[in-house]
């Protein structure tokens, strides 16, 4: 094993947290109920974007409604799943276990705002294992900006390029290398049909969580 302690920044929905059908089902919901057109994309346009980001994007495509009320709608239809429902994926809390056994630094970078995010993460015993919980909000960007993993390995206090990046969405896997992170993508049913894209543009793809060991 290399005498290295590893630094390790997760995303959380659809990386720890099997999310994506509630996040995806509720921000459909919203552009459904507005009679709104969108390409079958959009799911990956959307997952790096924020709550915020994406009610600014919801704009772009003819919602007529503000981002505020937007973000206050998708909160209230995520806040029984998040708080609830959702589940871990496969092997997290095992490998998350070995991984702080090992000395490794744990820190989540998510979309999600705290309002969904801290209470998932507590009901699953899981929130107390992390160095740093962010989301975007704490940062006032979103994932598809390479600044905020600059900014995220200067919080943690080392160089972005000693940060391994794990992210289900290929966006923001790609990203975040331009950030400057070093960057896996990692299996979800909401992105199969990314995977090629993925492998590409990652610097390591994972099928599962536990596959980190």
């Amino acid at each position: 094993m290399n005498s290295k302690k590893e630094t390790y920044l997760f995303d959380f929905d659809g990386t720890l947290v099997d999310s994506m059908p509630y996040f995806v089902g509720l921000m459909l919901r919203i552009l459904d109920e507005n009679n709104i057109k969108y390409e079958s994309d959009i799911v990956k346009i959307i997952t790096p974007l924020g709550y915020a980001g994406t009610a600014r994007y919801f704009r772009t495509l003819g919602i007529d409604a503000s981002v505020d009320d937007l973000m206050e709608k998708m909160q209230e239809y995520a806040k029984e799943a998040y708080t609830y429902k959702i589940v871990e994926k496969p092997g997290v809390t095992d490998t998350l276990k070995e991984l702080k056994k090992r000395g490794a630094g744990l820190n989540i970078l998510t979309a999600s705002p705290h309002s969904a995010l801290n209470p998932c993460l507590k009901r699953l015993g899981l929130y107390e294992m992390f160095d740093n919980v962010w989301s975007c909000d704490d940062f006032g960007t979103t994932k598809a900006d390479p600044e905020i993993y600059r900014e995220a390995a200067r919080r943690i206090g080392i160089n972005a390029n000693e940060v391994i990046f794990v992210d289900d969405n290929v966006n923001a896997v790609k990203t975040a290398k331009e950030g400057g992170m070093i960057s896996y993508g990692i299996y979800d049913d909401s992105s199969r049909d990314f995977i090629n894209q993925m492998k590409e543009v990652s610097d390591r793809y994972l099928k599962s969580f536990d596959e980190l060991l």
